[in-house]
């Protein structure tokens, strides 16, 4: 059996000289790509200064810098490809990238939306790298924006990535967004106690402490009659607001008030029950409308006979 090689030989002749006269197409393609990453870095370094200038972060600045700069490649590339690939022309090319932009959307919709959620937090800046934020159930200080997700350090040293489109759609609480904040301690004093002698006291001792300002001025507020004490709240004004100095400014309150009031005779009561027992050999016992609560009947009325005769 006689191998016929020819055919290969031919096809091999075409895709050689085919490769031979693409070459001065590639080189040029490549001149031009070339041309647009000069341009792409001319343009990054022209969109930071010019976001510079007009106050942003550093960080904002780069962002800016670097999208402008992707797009020019972006671009670059495109004519590129329609010079390297002449029959490439830029109707079908666009046609091509609308239907593949359509699928590659809806599958990396989440890293889109999360990308554009960072760039929006890092230009409308809720908060800023070093705040103590609050998201959902975690609470820490923030230790990096990036344009996917953001870096949060908990107070027991833990790292938290949160996704921007959660920070940006979610409620979120900067603890440290200004200079000040107030806090609030809840204790607790008798039902014989005076309340104003326990306000005046809380008031005095608490304004003295260092780390309780006097401009806002502490309060004291009744807040409920509660079931086995009177509970009031101490609110108090802290600067600078941030989680270490709230804890230690809530630890000097309360051991100043715990200090304070049971010397000058004021009661801090835990809590109490009172149980009314009734006697079950009486008469009236499972009858609602006649059972007694507390003491029998028979010791009630001796006692009201021993009361009538004295």
């Amino acid at each position: 059996m006689n191998l016929e090689l020819s055919p290969i030989l031919i096809r091999l002749q075409n895709m050689l000289q085919g490769l031979i006269t693409a070459i001065p197409n590639l080189l040029i393609g490549l001149l031009v790509f070339a041309l647009f990453v000069f341009l792409g870095n001319v343009v990054r370094q022209a969109v930071q200064g010019f976001a510079t200038r007009a106050g942003q972060p550093h960080g904002i600045a780069m962002v800016f810098g670097r999208i402008a700069s992707w797009a020019v490649l972006a671009f670059g590339a495109l004519v590129a490809l329609t010079i390297i690939i002449p029959t490439l022309t830029a109707a079908s090319l666009f046609g091509a990238l609308g239907i593949s932009g359509v699928a590659i959307g809806f599958a990396f919709k989440d890293i889109f939306q999360n990308l554009l959620a960072g760039l929006l937090i890092l230009v409308t800046r809720p908060f800023r790298l070093g705040d103590q934020i609050v998201s959902g159930d975690h609470e820490g200080t923030v230790e990096d924006i990036q344009m996917r997700a953001t870096m949060l350090r908990t107070y027991d040293n833990r790292l938290v990535v949160i996704p921007n489109s959660e920070l940006y759609t979610n409620r979120v609480v900067v603890n440290t967004a200004l200079d000040k904040r107030r806090l609030s301690v809840m204790v607790g004093i008798g039902y014989g106690d005076d309340i104003a002698l326990a306000k005046e006291l809380i008031l005095h001792e608490v304004s003295r402490l260092d780390v309780v300002l006097s401009d806002p001025a502490p309060q004291v507020l009744v807040r409920e009659l509660g079931d086995f004490s009177v509970n009031l709240e101490v609110r108090f004004w802290i600067d600078p607001p941030i989680r270490r100095e709230a804890v230690e400014a809530q630890d000097q309150v309360l051991e100043t008030i715990k200090r304070t009031l049971p010397s000058h005779g004021f009661d801090l009561p835990f809590p109490t029950q009172q149980l009314l027992l009734h006697d079950q050999t009486e008469d009236g016992d499972g009858d609602r409308s006649r059972q007694r609560e507390g003491w029998p009947a028979a010791k009630s009325a001796a006692r009201g006979q021993a009361k009538g005769e004295a």
